[in-house]
């Protein structure tokens, strides 16, 4: 199994639970690992062979941007299933860190593994 990853990709989006935090969008930071099979492009030498990192780059900068959450957890699946859905990723690994939220902590976040086998997509 291969993984193909974007880490700290920003993206906006509207999220919290309260009020004020959903007066504008916030930046997160996502790490991505994305489960493949790396061998067709590996051997063809041909971007069509795999999952094209600067579009999922692009794509999930535009989903999220028109998307709204109350949780980081609700965030991440929607995330994961977008990937597992839109991609054909085997699996997904999603980190999703909400920075500077809280006083005298770096980052806040979740992470989460899913596979198209956990979700009965095989």
């Amino acid at each position: 199994m291969d993984t193909l990853f974007l880490h700290g990709l920003k993206a906006e989006t509207l999220i919290g639970v309260y009020d004020w935090e959903r007066q504008q969008r916030q930046t997160l930071l996502l790490d991505v690992d994305i489960g493949t099979d790396a061998r067709p492009a590996g051997h063809s030498d041909n971007i069509g062979d795999t999952i094209h990192y600067g579009e999922v780059a692009e794509a999930l900068r535009h989903n999220l941007a028109q998307q709204q959450f109350l949780l980081l957890e609700a965030l991440a699946e929607h995330v994961a299933q977008f990937l597992l859905d839109d991609f054909g990723a085997l699996w997904v690994r999603v980190r999703v860190v909400k920075p500077g939220i809280l006083a005298q902590v770096r980052e806040v976040g979740i992470q989460i593994e899913r596979s198209r086998a956990a979700d009965g997509m095989d």
